[in-house]
C-alpha cells in the first residue's frame, strides 16, 4: 500500500514539475528559412469542394432512404 502511495506521489511531482523544467531551458533561436516559391498544393479546393457535396448529398440519400427495414422480433 505504500509503494502505490510512493508511486502516485512520485507521478505527481513528475507532473507539475515538467512544465517548470521546460520553461526553464536554454531556447535555442530557430531562423525561417526564406520562402522560394509557391505552394504546389494550390488548386484542389473546388475539387475537394465537389467530393464534399457529394459525400453529404450521398449521406442524405442514404438517411431518407424509404427502405423496408422490418423488424427481426415479432
Amino acid at each position: 500500500m505504500k509503494f502505490r502511495n510512493l508511486l502516485a506521489a512520485t507521478a505527481a511531482v513528475s507532473l507539475a514539475a515538467t512544465p517548470v523544467i521546460a520553461s526553464a531551458a536554454p531556447v535555442a533561436e530557430r531562423a525561417a528559412a526564406p520562402v522560394t516559391g509557391e505552394s504546389e498544393l494550390g488548386g484542389g479546393s473546388v475539387v475537394l469542394a465537389l467530393i464534399a457535396a457529394a459525400a453529404i448529398i450521398a449521406g442524405i440519400i442514404i438517411a431518407v432512404d424509404g427502405g423496408d427495414d422490418d423488424p427481426v422480433s415479432a
